[in-house]
């Protein structure tokens, strides 16, 4: 199976080639204001060093968001496009769940993604790492006031990621986490989301794209979604 992957909803542009198991990708931290530009010269690189066309591929993979409004619809529009132009599906990935793998991958049980969402908000999540090594929602994605974050931690190992620690680092602390449990430099990559979109390829959860559709969370700037006062429910309960 062959996908191109895509993630550009934060300040960091990347994409990524799935083949058969084997992944290739490009990944730059500061595009935010070039994301268009080097995303498609990111994908034309790519496809040119294994020689393919975007013809040849299965599927387009992109990181549907929560994230920065434009960055989340220019990707699902690059992804689109390409899509259209060469009859294929597109599978949509969780940015934040994109973002959770990069913490599965490094031997975490459980992963807390936090992105800055800015207006004094995070978009978060709890994901747990499943028996094949890709993360599953423990919960739902909120978007809220950082001191609303909470994670009902469970047993193993256990990591935080992502720039929501770093703009709001009192998380750290509340969250009872010590140096090693986090990292608040992580950024999504297209390279998480090309390994879990393979998987969900595979599931049949690939859709025409026309229907792929945005995550944003912040649907109402005047009014964000907020998530219960109780801890999120572990994986399985």
């Amino acid at each position: 199976m062959r996908l191109i992957a895509l993630e550009t909803a934060t300040e960091a542009c990347s994409a990524a080639l799935w083949i058969d198991g084997d992944v290739r990708w490009q990944f730059e931290r500061a595009a935010a204001r070039r994301h268009g530009e080097r995303v498609l010269e990111q994908v034309q690189c790519l496809l040119a060093e294994a020689g393919l066309t975007p013809g040849q591929l299965d599927a387009v993979a992109v990181g549907r968001g929560p994230g920065a409004f434009t960055g989340v619809r220019l990707g699902l529009g690059v992804a689109q496009g390409l899509a259209f132009a060469a009859g294929i599906p597109v599978v949509p990935v969780s940015t934040l769940a994109a973002l959770a793998q990069q913490g599965a991958d490094r031997g975490a049980r459980e992963v807390l993604a936090v992105l800055d969402a800015r207006m004094r908000e995070v978009y978060w999540s709890l994901l747990h790492t499943g028996p094949d090594g890709r993360v599953v929602a423990a919960a739902a994605e909120f978007l809220s006031p950082p001191q609303d974050v909470c994670a009902d931690w469970g047993a193993g190992p256990r990591l935080a990621l992502g720039s929501g620690l770093s703009a709001y680092p009192e998380l750290v602390q509340r969250l009872g986490l010590s140096a090693p449990e986090i990292d608040v430099t992580a950024l999504p990559c297209a390279r998480e989301v090309a390994v879990l979109a393979a998987a969900a390829h595979a599931r049949g959860e690939a859709v025409p794209p026309e229907q792929a559709r945005p995550v944003y969370l912040r649907d109402r700037v005047a009014e964000p979604a907020r998530p219960p006062a109780a801890p999120l429910p572990r994986h399985g309960e």
